[in-house]
């Protein structure tokens, strides 16, 4: 982007310094990879995703992804048709590498480069996950997409995004959806359902809002994790939030 002489190096640590954050992690739901079906992958929105993330990795913020598999399969719609959970969930865990390394080739032609790490070994088509492998990939401007959910069934991807971004230490967990924030209720179904800006995580229980699965609230709030939940589906969100703008909701202590 730019060559290091003096004037472009005070430009990268001006660029920089407008990012409010330094590490986040991304969830994405399996679904929005395939568009406005829901189903398989749409190059189009993964290619406007692939463009929004490289758009805010090279602004150095290191990003991690973890996305969901429920386009392709959700384990719990095959249990008690024939399929046993552990294997519905193991084979949901398959659809989220999938996702992911269809992700990351759409992000390296956005000019970024990006690698895709699994909780289970599944070389040579991706590496092994381990918090430094995936940490030294952001340290060096790429993205790390982490596969597999937690490589244990009766987990969601939810509690894989919480469990990562807690052990690499983000800033933030960006919670991308089709919902531009969290309502007092569903305001695809209640026109009077007011939108926060702001919400603490025992008000959000306490109102029984659903952002996210318990296991993967209770790990973030334990462990200081900030939420954003935001409407990922609009370009130019993703940077946004990075700059500090007031877009979505922020989940804090």
């Amino acid at each position: 982007m730019f060559g290091f002489n003096k004037q472009n190096m005070s430009k990268l640590v001006e660029i920089f310094r407008k990012m409010k954050y330094r590490r986040v992690l991304l969830k994405l739901s399996g679904e929005s990879l395939g568009g406005e079906a829901g189903v398989g992958l749409d190059p189009q929105m993964m290619q406007q995703y692939a463009k929004e993330i490289a758009a805010v990795a090279s602004k150095g913020v290191q990003v991690a992804i973890v996305i969901g598999g429920g386009n392709i399969f959700r384990g719990m719609s095959g249990v008690g048709k024939g399929v046993s959970r552990v294997k519905g969930d193991q084979m949901g865990m398959l659809a989220t590498v999938i996702n992911s390394i269809g992700l990351s080739m759409h992000i390296k032609s956005a000019g970024v480069d990006a690698e895709v790490f699994t909780s289970i070994q599944m070389e040579p088509v991706a590496r092994y996950y381990a918090k430094e492998k995936a940490v030294e990939v952001m340290e060096k401007g790429g993205v790390a997409i982490i596969a597999g959910g937690t490589g244990n069934p009766y987990f969601t991807t939810d509690s894989a995004a919480a469990l990562r971004a807690c052990e690499i230490e983000a800033d933030l967990l960006l919670k991308g959806t089709r919902v531009d924030g969290i309502y007092t209720a569903d305001p695809e179904k209640d026109p009077t359902a007011v939108k926060f800006d702001t919400i603490t995580f025992d008000e959000v229980y306490s109102r029984g809002l659903k952002i996210m699965d318990l296991t993967a609230f209770t790990l973030c709030k334990e462990n200081r994790c900030p939420i954003m939940v935001f409407d990922m589906d609009t370009p130019g969100n993703l940077l946004k939030v990075m700059e500090g703008e007031q877009i979505g909701t922020l989940v804090t202590l």
